[in-house]
Parts: structure tokens; sequence; C-alpha cells
């Protein structure tokens, strides 16, 4: 499978095993050549590039929850990472965590999800809910780390066999520093950039400090870490699931919207909706055997 596209089928085998039947079906379709990358969870179909294989693979599949992307079969091995944190690298949205002890979670959270979705601008959405965090202890920021912040399924091996496989692993993140300094010493990432959060005698002030870091902000940062590995932005894999996401997205040679708000899901270049982190490492043809154990979390 070196020239031409290949179809990937993958899936969560605890929600759906993706059987031979449903892969060989398609594939005599589409008339190309199977590899399994794990069985039960996920193949690829070589066909030729802008084939109506997604259309196929919709028709056969129907509502099973199978995500499917065309990829081309060359440069597929990225060999630079770009992760948003909240809702991709890990399973909560900080902000609504660090609400819930303030007692207005349901009122941030509301704001998080419009502004997800790109329905509100980011900047002055994200200082409105600062706003109302002023006056929570420091220490807040600790419990919320320790007691709620879990790795997505899947993020563990993402970076542990793409690190193994000497790609650099970059965590950028609309959201603040103090869980992004936790979740790289958490999985491993080589670097994390997010904002500050303003803290004066012990408590939140309700302000952030330094410059924002934005959609652009991380758009900037693929660029700016792809240069300084001698690589241009096709082979960088980038990942994230919000509307601040999508210029970084768009401009990575493998973007995936990762169980992402419908507008982001809608315009990014790949989605992936149903699979764990693993269907990152298997988009890039990695197979079950090559996906490293992580040694921690």
């Amino acid at each position: 499978m070196s020239s031409g596209a290949v179809l990937c089928l993958i899936a969560d085998p605890t929600r759906h095993e993706l059987t031979a039947s449903e892969v060989t079906r398609l594939a005599r379709e589409l008339g190309g050549a199977v590899r399994w990358l794990a069985p039960g969870e996920a193949a690829e179909i070589a066909c030729a590039p802008g084939a109506p294989a997604a259309a196929a693979a919709a028709a056969l599949l129907g509502p099973a929850p199978v995500d499917v992307a065309l990829v081309p079969a060359t440069g597929r091995r990225k060999r630079l990472l770009l992760s948003d944190m909240d809702s991709t690298m890990i399973t909560v949205e900080c902000i609504d965590e660090l609400a819930a002890r303030a007692g207005i979670r349901a009122e941030v959270a509301a704001l998080t999800r419009r502004t997800m979705n790109g329905e509100l601008d980011f900047a002055g959405s994200l200082r409105a809910r600062v706003a109302l965090l002023a006056g929570l202890p420091e220490t807040v920021l600790h419990e919320v780390c320790a007691q709620t912040v879990r790795p997505m399924p899947g993020a563990a091996a993402l970076l542990a066999t793409m690190r193994a496989a000497g790609a650099r692993c970059v965590l950028v993140s609309g959201g603040f520093s103090v869980f992004t300094h936790y979740v790289r010493e958490l999985l491993g990432f080589d670097v994390d950039e997010a904002n500050e959060l303003e803290v004066a005698g012990g408590v939140l002030t309700g302000r952030l400090r330094g410059p924002l870091r934005d959609a652009e902000s991380k758009r900037q940062a693929l660029h700016r870490h792809a240069a300084a590995l001698g690589l241009d932005a096709a082979a960088a894999l980038a990942v994230g699931d919000g509307a601040n996401d999508l210029p970084m997205l768009k401009d990575a040679g493998l973007g995936v919207a990762f169980r992402a708000h419908p507008a982001v899901r809608v315009a990014a270049p790949y989605h992936v909706d149903h699979a764990s982190l693993r269907a990152l490492l298997y988009l890039q043809g990695y197979t079950a055997e090559e996906i490293v154990q992580p040694s921690r979390t």
C-alpha cells in the first residue's frame, strides 16, 4: 500500500467489533487489498485517490459505530504531534471543573460548549469565564488535577508510540498552564503551552497573565515546532475537539477532530467519533503489535 490512498475503518471493539465480513464486502466493492491493523478494531483497504470509498463504506456500515477515513497512502507516519488538552487528551474541561467548585458549573459549561462549537468569540468568552472564578483558592487547581483530570482512552498509548518512533509531542491548550504542566508529566509530552491564571494572595483574581493563547496561537505553534524540527506542516498530526483547534487541524498534514463539537466535526479534514485515541495511530498505519504499552498512567 505504497501509493494511492487507503480507506481506514476503525471501531471501538467494546461497542462494535469490526468483522471480516464487513471489511471483505467493502474491499470487493472497492477492488482493493485488505490489511488488518488490529483484529476486530482496525483495518485498511487500498483504493484510488478520490474514490467514492467513504460513501461506499457509509452505505455498507449504516449506523454501525465505525470511524471511516480516506487518507493518502504515503507520508502517513507523522514526526510531530500537536494536541489540544481538554476533552481531547483528558476527559474533562478543566474550566468547568473549577466552576463546579465555585457552584456555577452549569453557567460556565454552557458558555464552554458554545465557545467550542464556534458560536462565541474565544478570547471574550474565556475572559468572561475566568472572571467568574475570582476568589477561588489556588489550592482548588491542584485538587482538580488530583481528583478529576484523567487521560482520554488511548492517550497514553498514542504518546508512548509516537515518542518511541521519534516524534515530538506538543500539548497546546486554550486552557490553563497548571493543568497542561500536570498532563505533560502524566502522559509524556515534550512541551506544553497554555494560558496563565493570575493568582494573588492565594486566590484566583479572575484575570489572565500574559498574552492570551487562542486559535491563531495554536496554528502558529504548529508551524513553529515544525520549523524547529526542519519539517513542514505535512509531517504533523494535530488533534482537537473545539473551534479554536480548527486552524491547526486544517494546516496539519493529518488534522483530526476527536469526538468534536458538531461545527468542528463538519469543518475538520478528518474526524474520529467512536474509537479511542488509538485511532490516530491506525490512521498513520501502525498495527496493534507496534503500539507501545505506556509505562505511566
